[in-house]
């Protein structure tokens, strides 16, 4: 059809009509470069409309189309990402021809048909470098052309199309090869951009990208609008909605912030922000991030990598939005513990057994990217009997306690659970860390609670009790059974925590002990001291010991009393 189009307007050339012509959208479009033309770049002189690419006498002989544009000895830069299966070498066929005016090297008005140059209103030669059109050489910024669509399936490319499923819209060279005109049909501007067709709803892109959970995706579905407050999330569209601008809400095919996978914006949490500023998404991420404790991800900028491999341990630190989230998958669909929601499904994880998945089944497996075997925090939070950073060791199954982030602990010793909590409960990570908003943004984003939690733990020895200090444990632990002798497990933890002013965090490490470190008689109920508060007694011993009710034992000093050992028993 292309060919037809074009010779069709070749013939209308021959017979002397490319000016007069209205039939033909690029008569009203900008690629009318001649004096009629609507836009801003155009000749002062020339009349003709086909001249400035097409010349029915001495065109190029080795270029169809009847071409009439000077050579290009143009060396480019061409896009380049790890996550491209083809190999991208420099333009070819019908891209080259589009780059003689986009790529700004060759005067517009240089035409083989005629000597001297065709001149332009405001004394320009070649495409201005501020016009929206103007690719300049550096072609990393810009969508891939010059490949073999095909080739690019057979390496491994699961996300395209089959070639033969392609929208008729959308076509390829004679060599297989994608080019500009798969996306531009340089003579037809009906969907503005000279678009083969629409890409409201992602149309366009959607014809050869076939991302994995798209279509039911909050980013292709929402119908939320910007309210029009500060940055315009959808500069380059006319698009309204958030499902209208589909891909584009975050990509940009030409001229895009971060080249690779071609993002709007440089920063890559400006591509989420922008929208999630409770200006398109009703929530503030924003908001969250400016707080005192957070997941700093303006702190890094190019070093998240879509083809990551953590299963290497060559990961360098870093956090973005999309370590967490995926965009081309997100939901709103809810989930029970320890299953991830729709808010994180599609994610890379790392499982249990320290293996890494494409997909993360449970939410903690997206924290152990970061948290375990790959961990960003090198110097333990309180210094203990045992030091351990590894979450994924701290949580796992077969500890002598820990907090059910992996499993339900199965234990009935634990009296203050405060419904709906039970032995059978398993909790997300995101239960303790997370916002301190319970009305914003929820997630471990930010909070104004230290290690970004999100309620208040103190951690600090001689603390007063309140349900303020220990706010953090009393939201699943009933603090009134805690503090009461007769109920609570541990019946002296009235006198510690209340009359002797020691915070949990003096006996308890709240992620868990790893059964390699550990035991089951010496720290059950997550007892792993706090040794700059507890210190061995005066026989040189510091343990915990007790295995049921009746015989338990420490042996320490604290806050200068001597345990050598005292006994106690249990409710």
């Amino acid at each position: 059809m292309k060919k037809i189009h074009i010779c069709v307007l070749i013939t209308g050339l021959l017979l002397g009509y490319e000016t007069t012509s209205q039939s033909a959208s690029i008569v009203i479009s900008k690629h009318n470069l001649s004096i009629s033309g609507p836009g801003e770049v155009k000749s002062t002189t020339e009349s003709r409309i086909c001249v400035f690419c097409h010349t029915p006498h001495n065109a190029h002989r080795d270029i169809p189309y009847l071409w009439n544009r000077s050579d290009q000895t143009t060396n480019y830069t061409p896009y380049q990402s790890s996550t491209m299966y083809a190999a991208i070498g420099q333009p070819t066929g019908a891209s080259k021809l589009c780059l003689s005016c986009h790529d700004g090297t060759i005067a517009l008005g240089a035409v083989l048909s005629q000597a001297t140059e065709i001149p332009f209103a405001g004394g320009f030669r070649t495409l201005p470098n501020t016009r929206p059109s103007y690719l300049g050489t550096d072609l990393s910024d810009d969508h891939p052309i010059s490949f073999s669509y095909q080739t690019s399936i057979d390496q491994g490319n699961s996300e395209l199309a089959v070639t033969n499923a392609l929208p008729t819209e959308i076509s390829l060279d004679d060599g297989g090869q994608l080019q500009c005109t798969a996306c531009h049909d340089p003579h037809d501007n009906t969907w503005g951009n000279f678009l083969v067709m629409s890409n409201q709803f992602s149309a366009l892109c959607t014809g050869c990208h076939i991302k994995n959970g798209w279509v039911n995706s909050t980013h292709a579905v929402s119908t939320a609008q910007w309210n029009g407050q500060d940055v315009d999330p959808w500069p380059n569209t006319e698009y309204t909605s958030v499902a209208q601008n589909g891909c584009e809400n975050c990509h940009r095919p030409h001229s895009a912030g971060r080249h690779q996978r071609l993002l709007k914006r440089e920063f890559e949490e400006d591509n989420c922000l922008v929208c999630h500023n409770s200006n398109v998404a009703p929530l503030s991420i924003e908001a969250e991030l400016v707080k005192s404790y957070t997941h700093p991800v303006g702190n890094y900028t190019g070093i998240h990598d879509a083809a990551e491999d953590f299963s290497t341990n060559s990961v360098a630190n870093h956090v973005e939005c999309e370590d967490c989230h995926n965009p081309h998958t997100v939901t709103g669909t809810s989930a029970v513990a320890p299953s991830v929601s729709g808010r994180n499904s599609g994610v890379l994880g790392v499982d249990s057994g320290g293996q890494q998945i494409t997909s993360a089944d449970n939410l903690y497996e997206i924290c152990f990217k970061c948290h375990a075997d790959n961990n960003v925090i090198t110097t333990p939070a309180i210094t203990r009997q045992i030091d351990q950073l590894n979450t994924r060791l701290e949580f796992s199954l077969g500890n002598p306690s820990f907090h059910p982030v992996m499993q339900a602990t199965g234990s009935t010793d634990v009296p203050s659970l405060l419904p709906p909590y039970t032995s059978s409960s398993i909790i997300y990570c995101t239960d303790c860390h997370g916002s301190d908003n319970p009305d914003g943004a929820q997630g471990p984003h930010g909070s104004n609670n230290e290690h970004l939690l999100v309620a208040n733990y103190t951690t600090v020895d001689n603390t007063i009790e309140s349900p303020d200090a220990y706010a953090l444990c009393y939201r699943c632990h009933d603090r009134d059974i805690i503090l009461a002798p007769l109920q609570s497990a541990f019946r002296l933890h009235f006198k510690h925590i209340q009359q002797e002013n020691a915070p949990c965090s003096v006996c308890h490490d709240a992620h868990g002990i790893n059964a390699s470190q550990g035991s089951a008689s010496q720290n059950r109920a997550l007892i792993n001291f706090d040794t700059t508060v507890v210190t061995p007694n005066s026989a040189g011993d510091l343990y915990f010991s007790g295995d049921d009710l009746t015989q338990n034992k420490c042996a320490l000093t604290c806050h200068g009393v001597d345990h050598e050992p005292r006994a106690y028993s249990r409710n």
